[in-house]
Parts: C-alpha cells; structure tokens; sequence
C-alpha cells in the first residue's frame, strides 16, 4: 500500500500516457538529517584544520595564476614604470618586498615563480609597450638553462582570465585563504594519500614530490616557512628530495645536448633584454645563492664561464652573482637551495645596496659617466 506521500505512476494508470516516473521520496526529518549533515561537515573540517594548524601550519595565499594575474595587471594599470622581479623560486623566495619598499619607497611587482625560467616573463615585458621600469631576472642555473618552462601557463590564464575566474579569486583570497590553514595542494587529501607509503609495484620508480617551502602574501611576496627552518625532520627532507632530484641519472642529457639547450635560452634572453634596453628598460640579472650539494650540482650542470658569463656577455645586460660579493655569501639556507626568512631579509637589503651602489643609482652613474669620458 502506497503512503501519502508516494507519487501515482504508469504503472498505476495502463494505457494513460504518464510523465517519467520518478522514484518516490519518502516523508523524513529533513531538517534535522541536514542539520547533522552539517554537524558532520563541521566536525570533520574542523578536525582536518586542528590536525595541520598542530603540524605548524598557518593561513597563507595560494600562488595560484589568479594572485599572479592581480600583480600583472598593476602594469596596464599604471605602473609601467615599477621595478619588476622575473625569476624561479630563488629570487621569488629571497627578495622580500617589505624590505625593498621600505628603501626605496616603492613595491616592486613580484611574477616569479617556483620551478619556471624567468625567460617567458621576461619575453612578455619586452612585447608589452606599457612597461618602460626596470627589470630584476632571477638565475637558477639548472631552472634557467634547463628551460624549466614549469608554471609558465600563468601567462596565458592572465590574457584570458574569465569574469567569473576573478571573482573566484576575490573570493578565495578574502573568505578562505586567510581563515583555513588546509587551504593548500600539499594538505589536500588527495596529495596526502598520493604520498603515503604504499607497496611499489615492480619497475616502477617512485620519486618523492617537492613538499611545502614557503609562506606567501596576498602581493606574493613570498619567504621560506619557518617549519624548514626549525623543523630538523621536515628540514632533512626536504633535502632528501633535492638528493633525489640532484643524482646523476640515465635520463640526463649528455653534456653537449644540456650546453646546447643552455644557449638556446641563452639566445632568447640577449633577444628580449636588446628589445627592453631599445624601450630604455634597465636590466639585472641575478645569481642568487646556492650552497652545499645544490651548488655543487649547479656548477657541475651549468658551470659558470660557459653559461652565466656567455649570458651577461650576449645580451649586453650587467648581473650580480653571489660569489662576487661578500656581503650575498654566508646566509642561512636550511636546504642548499633558498635562504630563510631572516637571511632573505638581510639579503634584500644588502642586494638592493649593491644595485644602487653599481647599477642603478646616481653614483652608479657618475662613475660610467666618468670612465667613457676618460681618455
């Protein structure tokens, strides 16, 4: 016998054309499963949050293309003649732009981004006749000249971003980004379960994927998570990962391949640095610091008088490389590859000394001016 609450169907009615039957719903409590559902929802949210805000995590931005869309936008808006940094996840991490603005006054326009060659970004500016500033170009060597193009599709999502993709953003940076702690590809319930010790299936190699590095701000300016600096577990794997990805494999290209690649990307720097230079663009590359196996690897990789010198020399641009100046050498790097937060913050300061010291200020200047007029 059918309740009140079943609807008649074909089956009740032969030969009477019916609507699609649709499966009865019984009468329930509806508001109260809701409400438990919602308890539920709550309470495993909330335990999720309680479990990563305990493992030291804090609320941060995603470096998504969206925020880096924001900051690229500030040019067509107005600020074509702003200071910008093109780099990988050196420069991206160890230039703190709290520092520089609190030097020069002005904020720099960061569009690094971790595991991508600066060469893109750079290519970008050069093509766009609204930027006439100065640029900053991050080197990582094995990034750099290995033509890591990694997130450079950044690019593309900032020509064809959607309405409904910015408000997207807006909305994640102002309502769930600075509340929830989870909000991060590496405490997502999938990644964590993808990294968990599992049975290896026969031939298959399993690598270990890049955990958390740093924190970010909503004008990404970004710095090296304090859990790498003081965390001796997560620290030691993090270098882990970089021993991984650092040793020799049979997959590496011979070394006359890798040098061809090199100057490759080579040839694309000197071509956009000679297009912004004919704009009356300032450019600097930057050689940040490396240490222990990571360095090792750099030079042994790309070593500098066949890349970093044949860089500076085709496209006519001047560079600053750590190893030149005392005062970029001995900084904290808990894991060879980027400096901590302190260290990043000495390290602004003291790059940004050296910029106007021989670069770009008026000092730097007199002194050209004063050696092409010397006989």
């Amino acid at each position: 016998m059918r309740g009140d609450y079943a609807r008649v169907t074909a089956a009740d009615r032969p030969g009477v054309a019916q609507p699609v039957p649709v499966r009865p719903v019984p009468a329930q409590p509806w508001g109260r499963i809701m409400l438990a559902a919602v308890l539920i929802l709550a309470l495993l949210v909330g335990g999720w949050e309680a479990y990563w805000r305990a493992y030291g995590v804090k609320p941060d931005f995603a470096n998504s293309y969206g925020l880096w869309a924001i900051q690229r936008r500030r040019i067509d808006n107005g600020e074509g003649t702003a200071t910008v940094v093109v780099s990988d996840s050196r420069l991206f991490f160890d230039l703190q732009l709290p520092v520089w603005e609190r030097l020069t006054g002005k904020r720099p326009i960061q569009l690094g981004f971790e595991g991508t060659s600066a060469l893109t970004f750079l290519e970008d500016l050069a093509a766009d006749p609204k930027f006439t500033g100065r640029v900053l170009v991050g080197v990582a060597p094995q990034v750099f000249f290995g033509g890591f193009g990694g997130r450079a599709g950044a690019l593309k999502y900032y020509r064809k971003e959607s309405p409904s993709q910015r408000v997207g953003q807006w909305l994640s940076m102002h309502l769930i980004e600075p509340v929830f702690a989870f909000y991060d590809d590496d405490f997502a319930l999938a990644t964590v379960l993808k990294r968990q010790a599992w049975p290896q299936r026969p031939g298959r190699t399993w690598g270990m994927a890049v955990r958390k590095l740093s924190v970010t701000a909503a004008d990404r300016n970004t710095y090296m998570w304090d859990k790498v600096e003081n965390d001796s577990d997560y620290r030691a794997l993090m270098r882990e990962v970089w021993l991984r990805d650092l040793a020799p494999s049979d997959d590496d290209p011979p070394p006359a391949k890798r040098q061809q690649n090199a100057m490759e990307q080579i040839e694309r720097a000197a071509k956009a640095v000679h297009t912004l230079q004919a704009h009356g663009v300032k450019v600097l590359f930057v050689r940040s610091p490396s240490t222990g196996p990571y360095l090792e690897a750099d030079n042994r990789m790309y070593p500098r008088k066949t890349t970093w010198d044949v860089l500076l020399a085709r496209s006519g641009a001047p560079g600053i490389h750590f190893e030149d100046y005392p005062e970029l050498q001995g900084l904290e790097q808990p894991e060879w590859s980027h400096l901590s937060h302190a260290a990043a913050v000495e390290y602004t300061a003291s790059l940004y000394h050296i910029i106007e010291r021989d670069f770009w200020g008026p000092t730097a200047a007199a002194r050209r001016d004063q050696a092409k007029s010397a006989p």
